[in-house]
């Protein structure tokens, strides 16, 4: 974030792009409504009625993956009505010019076709974001997971420098980090191009820095990006992998390309505070502690360091991570990894990497800072680029940008669009699953359907269907909603019962040409409808063989006359069933738990299902 969370109230128009704010980051949501209270203007851009549409001055509800057009039709028409500040262009910017003449590729006209927005709402919004100063740009990942994402960030920055919308209070551009250290594992070079500090594995004077610091040779090269190990690894090319705090199983595009690609390694660690689906396909598993059980530091969207504490002792074998990583070297035989705390490291990334060289534990007992924090006087830094840029001219470069539409495109085959997102009671779902009150609160994973496409499908709320991709098909239960516009469906992926990403493609071609992200935002698929109570039953019987009361089961799924007198006259219902006392006992209870002993563990969803009917029969 080039600002602050707590600058948002400074904020006189909120142009909110490619995030469900209040679902997947709601503690920022009210930073953001206590600005909309004081009078700030709000832009939502969303395809989806998400919940800040109700708040909204304008909603513009475009086209997935439009973005780039959109705002570089806004562009235009700050440009053309005289709305830009050429001041700030003139002394603070280089390669307008350039990008001027891009701009006249995006009349209005072109733009409404490709949004599929009236004229008018483009207009006025171009116009509320550059009138009401300072305006601020809010974005997550529903604007970084395309298959052009990386254009979609460098828009943001072209609007934000046409305004003069950055460098001041309540202006900027606002990534919103989706957990507590994405942006702190970045900070510490959890990428394969830069060293701590963003500084370039490349750069041959920096290397030799950490070379000396650190008593070895560097590797100049620039490393994998994950998207780009996975197939490494079912080639061959790689074979071993070290995985820390992280499920691929779950959260990366592709589940069975995934599974395969791990299956293939000739060694996998795994190091995390739980087992999750990827755990199970180790060969070593090494327990991590919690947050609560270990100190150190965490960076937050807004650039904070912030002290975490140990509150208690590690469980079990645990250990932090830290720890457990220099115990590894040593055993190894590598030098330099003796260090007896996590301040000492601390200390290290202080000397090495120069925006984190004033931070220490010490002046974060107080309160967090906020990098770049240069010398141990520095008060930390709430607001990027007031003065100058972070570029070798000090300059902010306007990128001339061309739309590009998503790579994967709706067909005859595939004619609807899946969208994927996070839901507010769970995050990836390998800890908040293990909370029983968020379980009762969302139990199961739902594909939201517009109604005119689930009329048309001839799909019910709360039906059971299967979605097909070109990677792969998941079945999910309906919710008919309105919230999605037609042509589109919109999941989460935080149930391992049902595997969301096993729908993403992997495929070179659709993922960013620079991140390397996948496309989650645009998934081409299929709804078909499926008998799913007796695919279930089907499979019960594959283990127990054709038990009768398997077959009475059935009967009470597809036949309301037959579930009524199972319920009014039980002996009537079961007289031409080949049963025992016992297990006519047992289903004339209505109670699935006592029928489970005979028939053997039913699917979770199924069972659920069958208690609710046998229960609302009662």
């Amino acid at each position: 974030m080039t600002n602050n969370i707590e600058d948002f109230g400074n904020a006189k128009c909120i142009f909110a792009i490619g995030t469900n704010t209040a679902e997947a980051h709601p503690v920022l949501a009210m930073r953001v409504r206590r600005a909309i209270r004081s009078g700030a203007k709000l832009i939502v851009v969303n395809p989806m009625e998400v919940d800040f549409v109700r708040e909204a001055d304008l909603w513009l509800r475009l086209n997935y993956g439009t973005d780039v057009a959109l705002m570089m039709g806004m562009m235009k028409i700050i440009l053309d009505e005289g709305l830009h500040d050429a001041a700030f262009i003139e002394e603070r910017c280089e390669n307008f010019e350039a990008f001027r003449q891009k701009l006249e590729e995006y009349p209005l006209e072109r733009v409404a076709k490709i949004t599929g927005l009236p004229a008018e709402q483009i207009v006025e919004a171009a116009r509320m974001y550059a009138t009401n100063k300072p305006s601020t740009i809010l974005y997550a990942m529903g604007l970084c997971e395309h298959s052009h994402g990386t254009d979609n960030v460098i828009a943001t920055g072209n609007l934000a420098m046409i305004t003069s919308n950055v460098g001041k209070p309540g202006s900027g551009v606002n990534p919103l980090r989706g957990q507590n250290n994405v942006q702190g594992a970045c900070d510490m070079g959890a990428l394969p191009n830069v060293y701590p500090g963003y500084q370039a594995v490349n750069n041959d004077d920096i290397r030799k820095k950490f070379e000396a610091a650190w008593g070895t040779s560097l590797n100049p090269e620039v490393g994998q990006k994950l998207t780009e190990m996975l197939p490494a690894a079912r080639e061959g090319k790689i074979k071993a992998m070290y995985i820390m705090g992280e499920n691929p199983v779950r959260t990366d595009p592709d589940t069975d390309h995934v599974i395969k690609a791990l299956n293939s390694l000739d060694f996998l660690v795994f190091q995390d505070i739980f087992l999750n689906e990827s755990a199970e396909l180790a060969d070593v598993v090494l327990p991590a502690a919690s947050f609560a059980e270990k100190d150190g530091t965490f960076t937050n969207t807004e650039r904070r360091v912030q002290r975490i504490r140990k509150a208690i002792e590690p469980i079990g074998e645990s250990k932090p991570d830290w720890w457990i990583t220099c115990e590894i070297a040593k055993r190894m035989g590598v030098s330099g990894f003796d260090y007896e705390s996590a301040g000492e490291i601390m200390d290290e990334i202080a000397r090495l990497t120069p925006s984190y060289a004033g931070i220490n534990y010490e002046r974060l007992e107080e309160c967090g800072l906020q990098w770049p924090c240069t010398s141990t006087d520095h008060p930390g830094t709430c607001i990027l680029h007031s003065e100058v840029f972070s570029r070798p001219n000090k300059k902010g470069y306007f990128v001339p940008l061309e739309y590009r539409p998503p790579v994967e495109k709706t067909d005859e085959e595939y004619p609807l669009m899946l969208m994927t997102g996070r839901r507010l009671y769970h995050y990836h779902a390998t800890m908040t699953r293990k909370v029983e009150v968020l379980n009762i609160l969302m139990s199961e994973e739902i594909a939201q359907v517009n109604p005119k496409d689930a009329e048309n499908l001839g799909i019910e709320n709360d039906e059971i269907v299967k979605l097909k991709s070109r990677q792969g098909e998941v079945e999910v239960k309906v919710e008919v909603t309105r919230v999605v516009p037609e042509g589109m469906v919109a999941m989460a992926f935080h149930f391992a019962e049902c595997p969301t990403n096993r729908l993403i493609s992997s495929r070179p071609e659709t993922l960013d040409p620079v991140t390397k992200t996948p496309a989650y935002k645009t998934c081409p698929i299929r709804i078909e409808k499926v008998d799913w109570v007796s695919a279930r039953l089907n499979e019960a019987k594959s283990v127990t063989g054709e038990k009768e009361l398997l077959l009475v089961l059935e009967k009470a799924a597809k036949d309301d006359a037959f579930l009524s007198l199972l319920a009014e006259n039980p002996a009537a219902a079961l007289a031409n069933y080949d049963l025992t006392a016992e297990e006519k006992g047992a289903v004339s209870s209505g109670n699935i738990d006592k029928i489970e002993p005979y028939i053997g563990e039913l699917d979770e969803r199924l069972k659920k299902w069958f208690a609710a009917r046998l229960q609302q029969e009662k």
